[in-house]
């Protein structure tokens, strides 16, 4: 992976490009400002301690930084998965350190590696016993909301009660006093929001895939511009499939609204499994999924992998195909796939029907290991 990233020439090249971008937003946060009118920043403000972190490293270049910073993240993953499977003789930890490198350099020139880590530590607290572990889980959760969002469905699935109102409340006042402080310490800090709300469909994404199949079948007029920091298809529709996208990411969290509603049963590995379906839902119907997506879908489904009782096992798998396939986007086919050649268009409906597969069989899972009574199964 290291050796990639030094090279970085591979397919399309130039993964490390990320980087010097994230150099570039850190010499505007010291003159105490998020990047203002900057399309390409769509991060929570506390993205931006994580963009500041490697700034501070004494004796290392920002890159050098800012990849060491990942390989710790990765590193604290790895043990705190080893520490879980020890305990019960899973294998959750393998999951990760053979997953993560079918994903090439990628991980090592985005900050998505230190999220997962916070997803990852949140997780795992909230499933021990104590109460201080609930409150450190919500907490880290919280945080890690503030950085990229999605970590705050780490807390879908807490068991009802005490474990809940300890997890989201620490999440909720953790989420807040860090808002909270950088408000006053940055301006722009609530300036993404308006950068999330233009975006368009990536290519990338299930309803990207939809317009690339259309165009190829020549029914689609469309074209792809670069927008919003990402390639997006411009053309006739797109507006009426973002809003569908929007629809179906709606329909995902009520979805999952009456789950917790209706669910009677919890297992050690409900809190794991439903945060694993959460984001995998999550992904599936959004409009945009980029390559590092995949890091948090890994990380969450080794935690599932570190119990016995998950149910997530079918799913978890069929992440490791569609990790390598998204290496295969990008960067090694990634002109393929703007250029919408049929080698692009295969590898594409290949990676995003195996994650489809994925979120159907993980919410398939957790309804019917929680919900659904043995009579009906």
């Amino acid at each position: 992976m290291l050796l990639l990233l030094v090279r970085d020439d591979l397919g399309i090249g130039g993964v490390g490009r990320e980087v010097a971008l994230y150099q570039h937003w850190y010499g505007q946060f010291a003159t105490g400002t998020f990047p203002p009118g900057d399309v390409t920043w769509q991060y929570p403000p506390g993205a931006g301690l994580v963009i500041m972190a490697p700034g501070i490293v004494p004796s290392l270049t920002y890159f050098q930084a800012f990849v060491a910073l990942a390989l710790l993240a990765d590193a604290v993953i790895t043990l705190a998965l080893a520490r879980a499977d020890s305990e019960r003789l899973t294998h959750g930890a393998w999951f990760w350190v053979c997953g993560l490198p079918l994903l090439l350099h990628l991980p090592l020139a985005r900050y998505d590696v230190q999220t997962t880590a916070l997803a990852v530590l949140a997780l795992l607290a909230v499933n021990a016993r104590s109460t201080a572990a609930h409150r450190l889980g919500g907490a880290l959760a919280g945080i890690g909301a503030m950085v990229k969002v999605w970590p705050a469905l780490t807390l879908i699935g807490t068991p009802r009660g005490r474990t809940t109102r300890e997890a989201w409340t620490a999440a909720v006042v953790a989420a807040l006093a860090l808002l909270a402080t950088l408000a006053l310490l940055f301006s722009e800090s609530l300036g993404f929001l308006r950068q999330q709300g233009n975006r368009g469909i990536q290519i990338e994404s299930l309803g990207g895939t939809a317009l690339a199949l259309a165009r190829a079948a020549d029914v689609w007029p469309g074209r792809v511009e670069f927008r919003y920091g990402a390639f997006e298809y411009v053309g006739p529709y797109v507006s009426s499939l973002g809003h569908l996208a929007l629809l179906l990411t709606v329909a995902a969290f009520g979805w999952l609204l009456l789950w917790r509603v209706r669910a009677r049963r919890w297992t050690p590995a409900t809190p794991l499994d439903a945060a694993f379906a959460a984001v995998l839902l999550f992904t599936v119907t959004s409009r945009v999924i980029s390559p590092q997506y995949m890091i948090w879908l890994l990380g969450l489904a080794a935690v599932c992998l570190t119990s016995r009782r998950t149910v997530m096992r079918p799913a978890a798998l069929l992440l490791l195909p569609a990790a390598a396939l998204s290496s295969l986007a990008y960067p090694v086919l990634y002109l393929e796939l703007l250029a919408g050649t049929a080698s692009g268009l295969t590898v594409m409906v290949l990676r995003n029907g195996l994650l489809l597969a994925a979120a159907l069989l993980a919410a398939r899972g957790l309804w019917k290991e929680t919900v659904t009574t043995p009579a009906e199964g």
